[in-house]
């Protein structure tokens, strides 16, 4: 059946995050990242924003060297070979950010616990580790020990995490928001965890397919409250089957995001300079170089 039309320009998605928000995103290290989301909200001045991700990623180091965040959740990171996430990496030593570092497994099973709608999550994952020594440390509320009721064994109890928003990016939805993802995944429990889910999708495809397709179907469209289409909006990280990561850009990213001076050079290059994602695409080569990315029909990468 076809439906109301889900589909915003990437601006007023953006609009409708206030400052303060929490929300969860959906990139791991070099793949997935809702770049072009992080771009609108450096460019809209999104300030105080907590961050929660299972892993680490490109838009994530990108927003914090901005000073766009005021918390992070996450369980460590990087940007693959090309290097790490210098500016998370800078918070944590200037503790400039205030970030709470769990494991990938412990934030996974806060989220799953948030998408069942259940308060807490018993797990003995962490347990003896120093992640779980420093979390008690800080006195954190999001994080306690006790004993099975059946058992008597020692357990970690993890907090439900409830973002306000994910913020996802797939290859493939419908106007309605089905969203189809292909390949590894890792943000459905942190998607269905968060009050609403904003898809960025590289290709909208006809609401009269998805039936054909529903089995492909990860993310469903009742939850879905916003969906922007965004060709290439992951650039410079991959989506399985769309495109491949760009590793010239992200070393190149890499090169500026060292040091605080040539992060802002990067900021003003190829955020600030430009009024969209699109914009963007064309500063880094247009179709020339888009094209280059393409994933491979056959090995989809």
């Amino acid at each position: 059946m076809i439906g109301a039309s889900k589909v915003v320009k990437m601006e007023e998605a953006v609009a409708a995050v206030p400052n303060g928000a929490h929300l969860a995103l959906s990139g791991f290290a070099i793949t997935r990242s809702p770049v072009a989301f992080a771009h609108e909200l450096i460019r809209q001045g999104k300030k105080d924003l907590t961050l929660s991700q299972c892993i680490g990623a490109f838009e994530t180091d990108l927003l914090v060297g901005a000073g766009a965040v005021k918390r992070l959740n996450y369980g460590g990171g990087s940007l693959d070979r090309p290097g790490p996430l210098y500016n998370v990496n800078r918070a944590i030593e200037q503790k400039t950010v205030e970030i709470n570092e769990y494991s990938n497994l412990s934030l996974a099973m806060r989220f799953l616990a948030g998408s069942v709608g259940i308060p807490y999550i018993p797990s003995q994952t962490i347990l003896g580790s120093d992640i779980l020594a420093r979390l008690l440390e800080t006195k954190s509320d999001e994080i306690k020990t006790g004993e099975c009721p059946f058992t008597g064994e020692k357990v970690v109890y993890l907090r439900a995490l409830f973002p306000d928003f994910a913020v996802v990016h797939v290859p493939k939805a419908d106007k309605k928001g089905n969203a189809i993802i292909y390949g590894p995944r890792w943000d459905q429990e942190a998607a269905l965890a968060s009050d609403e889910i904003i898809i960025i999708a590289d290709e909208i495809i006809s609401e009269e397919l998805t039936p054909y397709i529903a089995q492909e179907v990860i993310i469903p469209a009742p939850r879905v409250k916003m969906v922007v289409h965004q060709p290439y909006g992951a650039h410079p990280t991959s989506v399985y089957g769309k495109y491949d990561y760009d590793r010239a850009h992200i070393e190149e990213y890499v090169s500026y995001a060292s040091t605080p001076q040539g992060m802002q050079e990067y900021l003003d290059k190829y955020i600030y300079s430009v009024k969209s994602f699109d914009e963007y695409l064309e500063l880094i080569g247009g179709l020339k170089r888009i094209t280059e990315l393409t994933a491979d029909s056959l090995k989809k990468y």
